[in-house]
């Protein structure tokens, strides 16, 4: 079901999100500039263009979901998700060898940073890193495949838990109090806006 634009917005402002909810969406919502701190001002362009490609937002231009910036934050914080493959590092040593590890592909494969190449060029330094076959001796002290996964699991995680990626799925989820009464198929709940077609 295609929702119309604002929906999750606008249920924000309805007593069917609870205040922890709607505090934590508005939050990413009016999420200010961010300026790195963990990561230094190259690897984190790095880290952007590489997120760029996995998940592309043409769509949003000055409202693109910061990716980046989430994963900057959490690796500044130290906290992580509580497991890690026993094939890689601790996620802040994992991110550095791993987007040291998609330069050196890059420098390997087309003689350029990253960031100079084409996006066909990037997907193809991406591709080697997702199917375990980058170059580049730092993927000897950090799994390329298990790395890809990890950084491409985090970044859609960091994607659709924003508001503006829920709308555009259609996901009012979190407008759940009192409580979802209609879960049969194609029963629509009262504050459910109607489908667009």
């Amino acid at each position: 079901m295609k929702y119309p634009p604002g929906t999750v917005r606008a249920l924000l402002d309805t007593p069917h999100v609870s205040d922890a909810t709607r505090a934590a969406l508005q939050a990413r919502l009016d999420a200010p500039a961010y300026e790195p701190q963990f990561f230094d001002a190259d690897s984190y362009r790095l880290l952007g263009a590489v997120c760029a490609r996995l998940l592309p937002q043409p769509e949003r231009g000055a409202e693109a979901i910061d990716l980046p910036a989430g994963i900057d934050a959490r690796l500044l914080s130290g906290l992580a998700d509580g497991w890690r493959y026993d094939a890689l590092p601790p996620d802040r040593e994992a991110y550095r060898l791993g987007l040291g590890g998609i330069q050196q592909a890059a420098q390997a494969q087309f003689q350029q940073d990253f960031l100079a190449l084409s996006a066909e060029q990037q997907d193809q330094v991406l591709a080697a890193v997702q199917a375990g076959t980058a170059p580049g001796d730092l993927w000897l002290k950090v799994e390329a495949r298990r790395f890809f996964e990890e950084l491409l699991a985090e970044a859609t995680a960091l994607y659709y838990s924003h508001p503006l990626a829920q709308e555009e799925i259609g996901y009012v989820g979190m407008a759940d109090l009192p409580a979802w009464t209609r879960i049969g198929l194609d029963e629509r709940e009262e504050r459910e806006p109607l489908e667009v077609k």
